[in-house]
């Protein structure tokens, strides 16, 4: 039996959705507390506003995947009812369009038209949708999977500064947030680089960069409504 390759490609949706809940989950809860902490909020408002950061985000990462991988879903289930109702009506024109594809993929069209009769024989909807639409089953969407992912991610990382901020004594509260959430984003930067063969030190520096800009921004919005109450 032929061994099958594992690609990297076949992580790229659950990937996507638990790096980007996960990030989101890190720099928005972190960049809550700084903002609530220095506008010399109460240490326990801090902890109701992380808390209240980490459920309302959570919920909406996971609904605002689940559209939107679902309307994917939805957009290619309607190409492929199209391009079946068009088998249906037009099938040596398909096939044409099928062999002239492989010829631009540079096979010469005596062969290009061997190709597109063997597959289309074999299946020919999924020659269609792979070649012409570029859909395939490693790439299918799936979107509770997306979701859970989502919002399961995002609640992991927002819980790392709302657990430093819990325990961090007042006055340490803000350099010990913002210097654990560089950490556990560089981290994830790191380990996200790694999972999907990139990088590693221009993963993490990038998600760093980025994590260190919004929480500089949203700690100074919080430092300027203190200064004008």
């Amino acid at each position: 039996m032929r061994s099958k390759e594992r690609h990297r490609i076949g992580r790229v949706g659950w990937l996507r959705a638990a790096v980007l809940g996960a990030n989101d989950g890190i720099l928005s809860t972190a960049s809550l507390v700084l903002g609530v902490a220095t506008s010399h909020a109460t240490h326990s408002s801090v902890i109701i506003a992380g808390t209240a950061g980490l459920m309302a985000g959570a919920m909406s990462m996971a609904a605002g995947e689940y559209v939107s991988v679902h309307s994917q879903a939805d957009t290619e289930r309607a190409e492929l009812e199209l391009e079946r109702a068009e088998l249906k009506i037009d099938n040596k024109g398909e096939h044409k369009e099928l062999a002239a594809i492989y010829v631009e993929r540079g096979l010469d069209a005596s062969l290009a038209k061997q190709v597109a009769q063997r597959l289309m024989a074999h299946n020919a909807l999924e020659a269609h949708a792979r070649d012409e639409l570029g859909i395939t089953t490693t790439n299918a969407p799936h979107p509770i999977q997306a979701a859970l992912a989502s919002a399961a991610s995002f609640a992991v990382g927002a819980a790392l500064p709302l657990g430093v901020a819990a325990m961090a004594p007042g006055a340490e509260l803000l350099y010990l947030v913002a210097g654990t959430s560089l950490v556990f984003l560089a981290g994830l930067g790191a380990l996200a680089a790694r999972v999907g063969g990139a990088k590693v030190l221009a993963g993490a520096l990038r998600v760093t960069f980025w994590g260190a800009l919004a929480m500089a921004v949203t700690a100074g919005v919080g430092a300027l409504f203190a200064a004008v109450g």
